[in-house]
């Protein structure tokens, strides 16, 4: 058997149990609370950015005021 067979053949390996792995309700499930995470975080970041810059905006207002 050749290296390239052998790498073929553990490719197709690979491929059988991904799939087979990607069918269990368990993956699903873990998939499901990543994506939910990686949401949560998004949003977490939005509120976070939007409280700077209404920061900066009031720090700017007071400067204009002083001017």
């Amino acid at each position: 058997m050749t290296d390239g067979s052998k790498k073929f053949l553990w490719g197709v390996v690979a491929g059988l149990a991904a799939a087979a792995l990607i069918k269990t309700d368990t993956f699903r499930k873990g998939c499901a609370k990543v994506v939910a995470g990686g949401l949560q975080l998004k949003d977490d970041a939005k509120e976070y950015f939007e409280t700077i810059k209404e920061d900066a905006e009031d720090v700017k207002a007071e400067q204009d005021a002083k001017a």
